[in-house]
């Protein structure tokens, strides 16, 4: 399962209760099977097409139908800022190995969460 990390975006008065309480300076979105393997498979080698069938092939009657269903994950993670459509390949434009921060603003993954290394 892929569990997402990403830093929180506080105002100021947000960010001094977050200190006062001691509350996590980050979220954290773990995602079923199936947008699991929708993240691990949108990394800018494949087209939308191409996604639907191995989602289609991979899920089968559960993702039914694949395209609704792979739109309305797309449209949530791109709402919540995790996702960009692009219209043309990356072509190595953009680091996107597992455990990569492109913010630069997560601290180390704790150990106790059971992140798996790049495998």
């Amino acid at each position: 399962m892929v569990l997402i990390r990403h830093p929180k975006a506080l105002s100021r008065f947000e960010s001094i209760i977050s200190r006062i309480t001691k509350a996590p300076k980050e979220l954290r979105r773990p995602l079923d099977d199936m947008n699991s393997l929708l993240w691990e498979l949108m990394d800018g080698t494949r087209k939308l097409d191409l996604i639907n069938k191995l989602m289609d092939s991979t899920f089968h009657e559960r993702i039914t139908p694949v395209e609704e269903r792979v739109e309305a994950s797309l449209a949530n993670m791109i709402s919540l800022g995790l996702v960009v459509v692009r219209t043309s390949p990356i072509n190595g434009e953009w680091e996107t190995s597992p455990l990569h921060d492109p913010s630069g603003s997560l601290q180390d993954a704790d150990p106790t969460l059971g992140i798996i290394e790049e495998e």
